[in-house]
């Protein structure tokens, strides 16, 4: 078995209102609230899933929504956006949705040859819709208002800024086996080859630019994905080789995570594929149901007495 990364697992990030994250996440962008579960160090606060049918690796972006969360700044040491896939020619579907919900966007643009569309959720979190140049042919998951020849279909990428890209780039290539393909002024894009999608990283060099303070609005962490412990094990002594501190392996339920804080600063997080989101719940069932740890789950009426509704 190879060990390898296959791209991306989940971006982690903070939000402040539960459920206006839950509905600018499903109602508006049409992704799927794949699970509804608890912080495990803060129970008191979520931890939602959203992504396609299954919470595919690949299509997961999550939340921390605290309700007395600060605005956070978005800088240096941190993932600054998180790129979603989506269809040709659905840009202007999602420029007049975002028109018609308030939502702030800039004008259709193009990088890498790619044409993409820049917005914010309403925490202030910077999103890009991109239309990939390879055609993605992913499943999307979808709603009565967004079907799948416009819906999003998983990870494009996301775009880390830094001091410097150069020790984040060695972790990439050396560790991680992506490769330099493109630049664009400061902007360096890593690819792997070893998936098709959610695929790539970008490094931005911005060295005037303040570093981050991770809040509200803001990306907490990037997880990238392995197949298996025993690929995530192998990885772990890579990381640990180069003279990093990574963690040791945690059980978040639906897979398993070593974290390891990267040169530039970000938060990196390796996350297996196993065992997913039907372990508690059947899969025409996710996202429906409170789901505890099994530690707080004495503590359920508890729990949910604290927790906002939404």
């Amino acid at each position: 078995m190879e060990n390898t990364i296959t791209g991306l697992h989940h971006i982690t990030a903070i939000a402040s209102d539960a459920k206006r994250n839950v509905e600018f996440y499903t109602s508006i962008l049409g992704l799927r609230l794949v699970k509804k579960t608890v912080n495990f160090d803060d129970p008191g606060t979520y931890h939602f899933y959203f992504g396609d049918e299954t919470g595919e690796p690949g299509t997961l972006t999550t939340f921390f929504p605290w309700p007395d969360a600060v605005k956070g700044r978005i800088g240096t040491g941190m993932a600054t956006s998180i790129g979603y896939s989506v269809p040709d020619g659905s840009l202007a579907f999602w420029a007049a949705r975002f028109k018609e919900f308030n939502i702030a966007k800039q004008d259709i643009a193009e990088r890498f040859g790619e044409k993409f569309l820049s917005l914010q959720d309403p925490d202030g979190l910077h999103l890009e819709l991109i239309v990939p140049a390879r055609e993605d042919k992913r499943k999307p998951w979808e709603t009565n208002e967004v079907n799948a020849s416009v819906a999003i279909k998983g990870f494009h990428s996301t775009t880390l800024s830094l001091k410097n890209t150069n020790s984040t780039a060695e972790i990439l290539t050396d560790v991680f086996g992506y490769k330099l393909i493109k630049q664009e002024g400061n902007r360096y894009r890593f690819i792997t080859e070893a998936v098709e999608s959610a695929a790539i990283v970008d490094l931005l060099q911005s060295p005037e630019m303040p570093a981050g303070y991770i809040a509200a609005g803001t990306n907490h962490h990037v997880a990238f994905r392995v197949q298996n412990e025993q690929v995530q094990m192998a990885m772990r002594q890579k990381i640990v080789d180069r003279g990093l501190n990574p963690t040791g392996k945690i059980n978040r339920d639906y897979f398993y995570s070593v974290y390891f804080r990267e040169p530039g600063g970000v938060l990196f997080e390796l996350a297996t594929e196993n065992p997913g989101f039907t372990v508690d719940e059947p899969l025409n069932e996710l996202g429906t149901h409170l789901k505890l740890p099994k530690k707080f789950e004495e503590a359920r009426a508890q729990i949910e007495r604290v927790l906002p509704l939404i």
